[in-house]
Protein backbone atom coordinates (compact mmCIF):
# COMPACT_ATOMS: atom_id res chain seq x y z
CA UNK A 1 0.00 0.00 0.00
CA UNK A 2 1.32 3.45 -0.96
CA UNK A 3 0.52 6.51 1.18
CA UNK A 4 1.37 10.06 0.12
CA UNK A 5 2.43 12.73 2.63
CA UNK A 6 3.42 16.38 2.31
CA UNK A 7 7.02 16.76 3.42
CA UNK A 8 10.09 14.58 3.76
CA UNK A 9 10.56 11.18 5.37
CA UNK A 10 11.03 11.75 9.09
CA UNK A 11 8.40 14.48 9.22
CA UNK A 12 5.49 14.38 11.66
CA UNK A 13 3.22 13.38 8.76
CA UNK A 14 5.56 10.43 8.17
CA UNK A 15 5.25 9.45 11.84
CA UNK A 16 1.47 9.65 11.65
CA UNK A 17 1.39 7.58 8.45
CA UNK A 18 3.52 4.84 9.98
CA UNK A 19 1.36 4.80 13.11
CA UNK A 20 -1.88 4.57 11.12
CA UNK A 21 -0.72 2.09 8.44
CA UNK A 22 2.55 0.50 9.66
CA UNK A 23 3.10 -1.66 6.56
CA UNK A 24 2.60 1.14 4.02
CA UNK A 25 5.23 2.56 1.70
CA UNK A 26 5.33 6.32 2.33
CA UNK A 27 5.63 8.60 -0.73
CA UNK A 28 6.89 12.11 0.18
CA UNK A 29 5.51 15.03 -1.85
CA UNK A 30 6.74 18.60 -2.10
CA UNK A 31 3.30 20.25 -1.89
CA UNK A 32 -0.12 19.50 -0.46
CA UNK A 33 -1.67 19.86 -3.93
CA UNK A 34 0.53 17.02 -5.17
CA UNK A 35 -0.66 14.82 -2.29
CA UNK A 36 -4.33 15.28 -3.22
CA UNK A 37 -3.61 14.93 -6.94
CA UNK A 38 -1.86 11.61 -6.35
CA UNK A 39 -4.85 10.31 -4.40
CA UNK A 40 -7.32 11.47 -7.05
CA UNK A 41 -5.21 9.96 -9.88
CA UNK A 42 -4.87 6.72 -7.87
CA UNK A 43 -1.08 6.77 -8.14
CA UNK A 44 -1.18 6.14 -4.37
CA UNK A 45 -3.75 4.22 -2.36
CA UNK A 46 -4.26 6.92 0.28
CA UNK A 47 -2.70 9.95 1.93
CA UNK A 48 -2.08 11.24 5.44
CA UNK A 49 -2.60 14.96 5.94
CA UNK A 50 -2.38 17.21 9.02
CA UNK A 51 -5.68 19.02 9.48
CA UNK A 52 -5.41 20.79 12.82
CA UNK A 53 -2.86 21.57 15.53
CA UNK A 54 -3.97 22.16 19.11
CA UNK A 55 -1.84 25.34 19.30
CA UNK A 56 -1.52 26.66 15.73
CA UNK A 57 -5.06 25.86 14.60
CA UNK A 58 -6.31 24.48 11.31
CA UNK A 59 -4.44 23.81 8.05
CA UNK A 60 -6.61 25.99 5.81
CA UNK A 61 -5.32 24.64 2.49
CA UNK A 62 -6.25 21.10 3.45
CA UNK A 63 -9.83 22.08 4.28
CA UNK A 64 -10.10 23.72 0.86
CA UNK A 65 -8.72 20.63 -0.89
CA UNK A 66 -11.03 18.27 1.02
CA UNK A 67 -13.94 20.28 -0.30
CA UNK A 68 -12.78 20.54 -3.92
CA UNK A 69 -11.39 17.04 -4.49
CA UNK A 70 -13.06 13.64 -4.82
CA UNK A 71 -11.66 12.22 -1.59
CA UNK A 72 -13.04 11.17 1.78
CA UNK A 73 -11.79 10.76 5.34
CA UNK A 74 -11.20 7.18 6.46
CA UNK A 75 -9.64 7.71 9.86
CA UNK A 76 -8.26 10.35 12.21
CA UNK A 77 -5.17 10.17 14.44
CA UNK A 78 -3.75 12.50 17.08
CA UNK A 79 0.03 12.75 17.35
CA UNK A 80 1.86 14.30 20.29
CA UNK A 81 4.31 16.80 18.78
CA UNK A 82 7.78 16.81 20.37
CA UNK A 83 10.26 19.27 18.87
CA UNK A 84 14.00 18.69 19.06
CA UNK A 85 16.99 20.86 18.19
CA UNK A 86 19.03 18.80 15.70
CA UNK A 87 22.46 19.48 14.17
CA UNK A 88 25.44 17.75 12.54
CA UNK A 89 27.06 15.12 14.80
CA UNK A 90 30.15 17.30 15.41
CA UNK A 91 28.21 20.53 16.11
CA UNK A 92 28.01 21.93 19.63
CA UNK A 93 25.13 24.06 20.86
CA UNK A 94 27.49 26.96 21.57
CA UNK A 95 28.41 27.22 17.87
CA UNK A 96 24.82 27.28 16.52
CA UNK A 97 23.67 30.63 15.15
CA UNK A 98 20.86 29.68 12.73
CA UNK A 99 17.84 27.47 13.36
CA UNK A 100 15.87 26.14 10.37
CA UNK A 101 12.35 24.72 10.48
CA UNK A 102 8.79 25.09 9.28
CA UNK A 103 7.33 28.44 10.45
CA UNK A 104 4.76 26.69 12.67
CA UNK A 105 7.50 24.72 14.45
CA UNK A 106 9.57 27.88 14.95
CA UNK A 107 6.52 29.62 16.41
CA UNK A 108 5.98 26.76 18.85
CA UNK A 109 9.52 27.07 20.23
CA UNK A 110 9.61 30.78 21.15
CA UNK A 111 11.19 30.12 24.54
CA UNK A 112 14.27 28.64 22.87
CA UNK A 113 14.91 31.91 21.03
CA UNK A 114 14.03 34.08 24.04
CA UNK A 115 16.59 32.25 26.20
CA UNK A 116 19.23 32.17 23.43
CA UNK A 117 19.23 35.60 21.69
CA UNK A 118 22.15 34.59 19.47
CA UNK A 119 19.92 32.11 17.61
CA UNK A 120 18.22 33.37 14.44
CA UNK A 121 15.09 31.64 13.18
CA UNK A 122 15.21 30.65 9.49
CA UNK A 123 11.84 29.54 8.02
CA UNK A 124 12.03 26.38 5.90
CA UNK A 125 9.45 24.37 3.91
CA UNK A 126 9.44 21.32 6.21
CA UNK A 127 10.67 20.22 9.65
CA UNK A 128 12.39 17.04 8.48
CA UNK A 129 13.50 18.81 5.31
CA UNK A 130 15.42 21.30 7.44
CA UNK A 131 17.44 18.45 8.99
CA UNK A 132 18.07 16.98 5.54
CA UNK A 133 19.27 20.41 4.34
CA UNK A 134 21.67 20.96 7.23
CA UNK A 135 23.22 17.49 6.89
CA UNK A 136 23.46 17.63 3.08
CA UNK A 137 25.03 21.10 3.10
CA UNK A 138 27.21 20.34 6.16
CA UNK A 139 26.11 23.55 7.93
CA UNK A 140 28.20 23.59 11.11
CA UNK A 141 26.69 26.81 12.45
CA UNK A 142 23.08 25.70 12.01
CA UNK A 143 20.50 23.44 13.61
CA UNK A 144 16.96 22.36 12.79
CA UNK A 145 13.79 21.89 14.76
CA UNK A 146 12.22 18.54 13.92
CA UNK A 147 11.24 15.12 15.21
CA UNK A 148 13.50 12.46 16.72
CA UNK A 149 12.74 10.31 13.67
CA UNK A 150 14.09 13.04 11.35
CA UNK A 151 17.39 12.98 13.24
CA UNK A 152 17.60 9.21 12.80
CA UNK A 153 16.66 9.28 9.10
CA UNK A 154 19.19 11.94 8.09
CA UNK A 155 21.99 11.29 10.57
CA UNK A 156 21.61 14.37 12.75
CA UNK A 157 22.38 14.73 16.45
CA UNK A 158 19.82 15.95 18.99
CA UNK A 159 21.31 18.89 20.88
CA UNK A 160 18.21 19.58 22.96
CA UNK A 161 15.08 17.43 23.23
CA UNK A 162 11.52 18.51 23.97
CA UNK A 163 12.04 22.22 23.23
CA UNK A 164 8.38 23.00 22.45
CA UNK A 165 6.89 25.73 24.67
CA UNK A 166 3.70 23.83 25.45
CA UNK A 167 3.85 20.09 26.18
CA UNK A 168 0.16 19.70 25.33
CA UNK A 169 0.95 20.06 21.64
CA UNK A 170 -0.98 17.68 19.40
CA UNK A 171 -1.67 17.51 15.68
CA UNK A 172 -4.75 15.83 14.27
CA UNK A 173 -4.19 13.89 11.04
CA UNK A 174 -6.62 12.43 8.51
CA UNK A 175 -6.13 9.30 6.45
CA UNK A 176 -7.91 10.03 3.16
CA UNK A 177 -8.83 7.92 0.15
CA UNK A 178 -10.28 8.53 -3.28
CA UNK A 179 -14.03 8.52 -3.86
CA UNK A 180 -17.21 9.00 -1.86
CA UNK A 181 -17.41 8.44 1.91
CA UNK A 182 -17.91 4.93 3.19
CA UNK A 183 -19.09 4.31 6.73
CA UNK A 184 -16.20 2.90 8.74
CA UNK A 185 -16.78 0.13 11.28
CA UNK A 186 -17.51 1.63 14.70
CA UNK A 187 -17.87 5.13 13.20
CA UNK A 188 -18.94 7.71 15.78
CA UNK A 189 -17.89 10.94 14.09
CA UNK A 190 -18.92 12.73 10.89
CA UNK A 191 -17.13 15.61 9.12
CA UNK A 192 -19.02 17.71 6.60
CA UNK A 193 -19.04 21.05 4.82
CA UNK A 194 -21.97 23.30 3.94
CA UNK A 195 -22.62 26.80 2.64
CA UNK A 196 -25.60 29.10 3.13
CA UNK A 197 -27.12 32.13 1.48
CA UNK A 198 -26.12 35.44 3.07
CA UNK A 199 -29.52 36.16 4.56
CA UNK A 200 -30.61 36.74 8.18
CA UNK A 201 -30.88 33.56 10.20
CA UNK A 202 -29.30 31.28 7.59
CA UNK A 203 -26.57 29.91 9.85
CA UNK A 204 -28.98 29.64 12.79
CA UNK A 205 -31.37 27.54 10.70
CA UNK A 206 -28.51 25.33 9.51
CA UNK A 207 -27.20 24.61 12.99
CA UNK A 208 -30.67 24.14 14.46
CA UNK A 209 -31.13 20.93 12.45
CA UNK A 210 -28.43 19.34 14.63
CA UNK A 211 -29.76 20.78 17.89
CA UNK A 212 -33.26 19.49 17.16
CA UNK A 213 -31.84 15.99 16.61
CA UNK A 214 -29.74 16.20 19.79
CA UNK A 215 -26.48 15.94 17.82
CA UNK A 216 -23.38 17.46 19.41
CA UNK A 217 -20.86 19.45 17.34
CA UNK A 218 -17.20 19.31 18.37
CA UNK A 219 -16.00 21.83 15.77
CA UNK A 220 -17.24 24.53 13.41
CA UNK A 221 -15.03 26.68 11.22
CA UNK A 222 -15.63 28.95 8.24
CA UNK A 223 -13.50 29.31 5.12
CA UNK A 224 -13.89 31.61 2.07
CA UNK A 225 -15.73 29.91 -0.79
CA UNK A 226 -13.52 29.90 -3.88
CA UNK A 227 -14.97 31.75 -6.87
CA UNK A 228 -17.64 33.45 -4.74
CA UNK A 229 -16.11 36.49 -2.98
CA UNK A 230 -17.43 37.26 0.51
CA UNK A 231 -19.27 33.95 0.72
CA UNK A 232 -18.18 31.20 3.09
CA UNK A 233 -18.30 27.47 3.62
CA UNK A 234 -18.65 25.99 7.10
CA UNK A 235 -16.74 22.88 8.15
CA UNK A 236 -18.40 20.94 10.96
CA UNK A 237 -17.57 17.83 13.00
CA UNK A 238 -20.51 15.90 14.46
CA UNK A 239 -20.03 13.52 17.37
CA UNK A 240 -22.20 10.88 15.73
CA UNK A 241 -21.74 8.28 13.01
CA UNK A 242 -24.23 7.11 10.39
CA UNK A 243 -27.58 6.77 12.18
CA UNK A 244 -31.19 7.78 11.59
CA UNK A 245 -30.87 11.10 13.45
CA UNK A 246 -27.81 12.15 11.43
CA UNK A 247 -29.43 11.16 8.15
CA UNK A 248 -32.54 13.13 9.12
CA UNK A 249 -30.45 16.17 10.10
CA UNK A 250 -28.53 16.05 6.80
CA UNK A 251 -31.80 15.83 4.87
CA UNK A 252 -33.09 19.00 6.55
CA UNK A 253 -29.69 20.69 6.20
CA UNK A 254 -29.87 20.22 2.43
CA UNK A 255 -33.23 22.02 2.42
CA UNK A 256 -31.81 25.22 4.00
CA UNK A 257 -28.34 25.37 2.42
CA UNK A 258 -26.78 25.77 -1.02
CA UNK A 259 -24.17 23.03 -0.62
CA UNK A 260 -23.67 20.01 1.63
CA UNK A 261 -20.72 17.63 1.30
CA UNK A 262 -20.06 14.79 3.73
CA UNK A 263 -16.28 14.55 4.04
CA UNK A 264 -16.11 11.37 6.08
CA UNK A 265 -17.83 9.08 8.60
CA UNK A 266 -15.20 7.48 10.80
CA UNK A 267 -14.15 6.53 14.32
CA UNK A 268 -13.10 9.35 16.64
CA UNK A 269 -9.44 9.18 17.70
Amino acid sequence: MKIAIQGELGSFSHEAAQAMVPSAKVVPCARSLEVFDRVQRASVDAAVIPIENSLAGSVAEHFDLLLSRDVHIVREFRLRIVHNLIALPATKLSTVRRVFSHPVALEQCRDLFAKNPRLRAEPFYDTAGSVKHIVAEKLGDAAAIASRRAAAVYGGKILKAGIEDDKKNFTRFFLIRRGQPRVQRGADKTSLAFSTKNIPGALFKSLSVFALCDISLSKIESRPLRGRPWEYVFFVDLLRGDDADVRNALHHLAEVTDLVKVLGIYREA
